[in-house]
C-alpha cells in the first residue's frame, strides 16, 4: 500500500526571478545571487524527476519576489487541494498566481477565505493527522478554517506552536515517513512530537530540518555533514541540494515544491 505522505506523482515548481533579491527575509545576511539559486533550482528539479515523478515547472513571477516558494500558496492532499491565505501581504497575490495551474490538476479545490492567514510552510501531513504550527505568518482563525475543510475529507487537524523567531513550523522540521519525523531539539521539546519516531538534526545544524522525503530520496540542504550521516544510517537515501541562496530568504527544501 503506498504512503500518501511521501509517495508522489506529481510535483509543481516555479523557476526563481530576477526580483527574487527583493524577498522576504527576517534578517539580511546578503543578497541572493540569482545565478547559483537558479543552478540549485534545476538540481532540485532533477532529483524529484529522478525519482519518475512529473514535474510541472511553472515560469518566473518578476511581480512577486518570493513566488519560488509554492509551497505557502496551497496544501496539496489525496482528496483535493485547499488554496492559502498567507500572512505576508506581498504574497496574497501568488495564490491566484498558483490556482489556475492547481485547479488543471485537481477536481475539488477549496480556498481559505479569511480573515484569517495561513501558509503552507506550517502545515506538516503526517499519517495520523495534520500538525498546523501557529507562526507569525499562520493564526488561530486560520488553522480553524482550515481544520473545517480538513475535516470534510476525514483528516483532524491538531494546532501546535512554532518557536519563537522561526519562521514556519516546518522551518524546524520535516516528515521522513509516515512516522518519522526529522526535527530539531528545541522544536521537539515542546512535545508536538510525541508518539512519533523523532530524528535530531546534529546539533548546529539546525537549518538542516527542513528536507523533504520524496519517493526514495530525501532532499537536503548541503552542508551539514553530520545530520546528512545519521540520515544515510538510518537508512534514508539523501540527496544534497546546494540552499545557500534560498536560506538568505528562509527559504528551504520543502518551500520549493507542491508534492501529490
Amino acid at each position: 500500500m503506498s504512503d500518501p505522505t511521501f509517495e508522489f506523482r506529481r510535483a509543481i515548481t516555479r523557476r526563481p526571478s530576477a526580483s527574487i533579491v527583493e524577498g522576504l527575509r527576517a534578517q539580511d545576511i546578503g543578497t541572493p545571487d540569482l545565478d547559483r539559486m537558479q543552478q540549485a533550482h534545476t538540481a532540485y528539479v532533477a532529483a524529484l524527476k529522478r525519482t519518475g515523478a512529473d514535474v510541472t515547472e511553472l515560469a518566473p513571477l518578476e511581480d512577486f519576489p518570493d513566488a519560488v516558494f509554492v509551497e505557502d500558496t496551497t496544501l496539496c492532499l489525496p482528496q483535493g487541494a485547499i488554496l492559502m491565505h498567507p500572512g505576508a501581504p506581498s504574497r496574497v497575490g501568488e495564490v491566484a498566481e498558483m490556482a489556475t495551474t492547481v485547479r488543471g490538476l485537481y477536481e475539488d479545490v477549496r480556498q481559505i477565505q479569511g480573515p484569517g492567514h495561513i501558509e503552507g510552510g506550517d502545515i506538516l501531513v503526517t499519517a495520523r493527522e495534520i500538525l498546523v504550527g501557529r507562526s507569525d505568518r499562520t493564526d488561530a482563525a486560520g488553522v480553524a478554517e482550515l481544520a473545517e475543510i480538513a475535516a470534510e475529507w476525514g483528516h483532524s487537524v491538531r494546532e501546535v506552536f512554532t518557536p519563537p523567531g522561526v519562521l514556519h513550523f516546518k522551518t524546524d522540521c520535516s516528515l521522513m515517513d509516515g512516522e518519522t519525523i526529522l526535527a530539531t531539539k528545541r522544536l521537539d521539546a515542546s512535545g508536538c512530537f510525541k508518539g512519533y519516531r523523532v530524528l535530531h538534526v546534529a546539533e548546529g545544524e539546525e537549518p538542516a530540518a527542513n528536507a523533504i522525503r520524496f519517493n526514495n530520496l530525501v532532499l537536503m540542504a548541503a552542508g551539514f555533514p553530520r545530520t546528512a550521516e545519521m540520515l544515510n544510517t538510518a537508512g534514508y537515501e539523501v540527496v544534497e541540494i546546494d540552499n545557500t541562496e534560498c536560506a538568505k530568504l528562509d527559504g528551504g527544501m520543502s518551500c520549493l515544491s507542491l508534492r501529490f
